[in-house]
């Protein structure tokens, strides 16, 4: 019998959706919903997830200094019960159930935090302790219609810091995300002009303890000390943990590709993205790519290809506007999709939102189920992470019948922990392959031979890396 190299590799692609609370936008529904509704609605989401072939939900559990789970940080958030710092009904926790449903089902859980944002402009109750814009409301900022910490306020700083490492140290996720709003996108006044961004006492406060940074060049430097200090934040707690920035989808002027135009973050988000890149802050970055490929001025492909080349290394898995679907058709997403599969450093999408699959608009979720995402993927190894880690052993493969069970190797959390199982099966010559979760389950559930000759389980660990498979020959 051939050993382990005759197996096929299994397809390797990150296949997201972005899960927006704020506003109720993809979940809950509304707000006010009882937690049997609530739970009802996770998993409908999470079955269409799994139908649709994603391996990963990014989950908005911060829309604006508040949470969706329990927090001595910060307040229960008004979209999920309707009024700020109300607890859902028995003590129930969104969160833990999202990660418990979405590993059950094979899926990640990334938890995404808007790190400054102190108040939607959908938001209708008011602020409840202990926000921190109550505690310490000389460190928010009226902005436009909404209310933002000020990232010069290393307080506000040192809040989201330590909001995402609770998250991290409590909750068995998969990856932590920050999106594109770091400094606000500037307010016109009613003669389009921008409106100054009001921090006005914190910069004046580091020029007088010695700054002599201008202060676009010190902003810029408040957001670089919010993307480092994060992922350290994180990799400090859980090494496995993936830490991702998903921000506005065209890089810095100077570095653009020919012909393309459009808003600078670099210049109005003092976002300098290219620079986390270059200095490995971040493990993967998901640039929002919401454009067509034939967008004159912000042509899909050249995009592309400028992050892949500003990446180091790094994986490039860009943000796709399934919202868009069906006012583009649902051919622009397969397209898109057909494009970054041939670019090497691009394996993967995040989708938003989730609420156009549920409702399969335009018949984007069936296409999708029908096309790319019908083979099954594992989210791409991030072996960085891993250092000197051992892979996973190989289980131990037991026969019962026409049922095959699989035993051995740590099941509870940890790095070691499988994540999910490959299974090979050999028929006539022909090898295949399927994924089972490891996670959601304290053992593994049994699969079927299916008249196999021989077959080979390998454990995933939670870096995605493949362990060396057991292999077991069927009289």
């Amino acid at each position: 019998m051939p050993g382990a190299p005759e197996l096929p590799p299994p397809r390797r692609e990150f296949r997201a959706a972005w899960v927006a609370t704020v506003a109720n936008i993809d979940w809950p529904s509304r707000p006010g919903l009882a937690p049997a509704a609530l739970r009802a609605e996770v998993v409908a989401l999470l079955d269409r997830a799994r139908a649709t072939g994603l391996n990963a939900i990014v989950l908005q559990v911060r829309p604006a200094g508040d949470a969706i789970y329990p927090s001595a940080l910060e307040p229960w958030s008004e979209y999920l019960t309707g009024t700020q710092g109300r607890a859902p009904e028995g003590g129930w926790d969104p969160l833990a159930y999202w990660i418990e449903q979405a590993h059950r089902r094979g899926i990640e859980l990334h938890a995404w935090f808007n790190p400054y944002r102190a108040r939607a402009s959908s938001a209708k109750s008011p602020l409840a302790p202990p926000h921190l814009a109550l505690r310490r409301p000389e460190l928010a900022r009226a902005y436009g219609d909404q209310l933002w910490f000020d990232p010069g306020e290393p307080e506000a700083l040192a809040q989201t810091l330590a909001v995402v490492a609770d998250v991290v140290q409590r909750y068995d996720v998969d990856g932590v995300q920050i999106d594109d709003y770091f400094y606000p996108y500037p307010v016109a006044d009613g003669a389009g002009n921008d409106l100054p961004f009001p921090d006005d006492a914190s910069y004046t406060r580091y020029l007088g303890g010695g700054g002599s940074l201008a202060r676009d060049d010190w902003r810029r430097a408040n957001v670089d000390a919010l993307v480092r200090q994060l992922g350290a934040a994180v990799h400090r707690r859980k090494r496995w943990v993936r830490f991702g920035v998903s921000p506005f989808g065209i890089g810095r002027p100077e570095l653009r590709p020919p012909a393309v135009v459009g808003f600078s973050q670099y210049d109005k988000l003092y976002a300098d993205v290219e620079h986390w890149l270059a200095e490995g802050w971040v493990d993967y970055l998901a640039p929002q790519l919401y454009w067509p490929i034939a967008s004159p001025g912000q042509p899909f492909a050249p995009l592309l290809d400028s992050w892949i080349a500003a990446a180091r290394g790094r994986p490039i898995w860009p943000g796709l506007y399934a919202s868009q679907v069906p006012r583009w058709p649902a051919r622009e997403l397969l397209d898109q999709i057909a494009l970054l599969r041939t670019r090497a450093g691009a394996d993967g999408q995040i989708l938003f939102s989730m609420i156009a699959l549920l409702q399969d608009r335009g018949g984007l979720a069936t296409a999708l189920e029908q096309g790319p995402y019908a083979e099954p993927a594992l989210v791409p190894a991030m072996p960085w992470l891993a250092g000197t880690e051992p892979l996973p052993a190989p289980p131990t493969l037991r026969r019962q019948g026409a049922q095959m069970s699989i035993a051995g190797g740590p099941i509870a959390g940890g790095a070691l922990a499988p994540a999910h199982w490959v299974v090979w099966r050999r028929r006539s010559g022909v090898w295949r392959s399927a994924l089972l979760p490891a996670l959601g389950a304290p053992t593994p559930a049994p699969f079927d031979v299916e008249n196999a000759d021989t077959v080979a389980v390998a454990a995933v660990d939670r870096y995605g890396r493949l362990g060396p498979p057991a292999t077991l020959h069927l009289p």
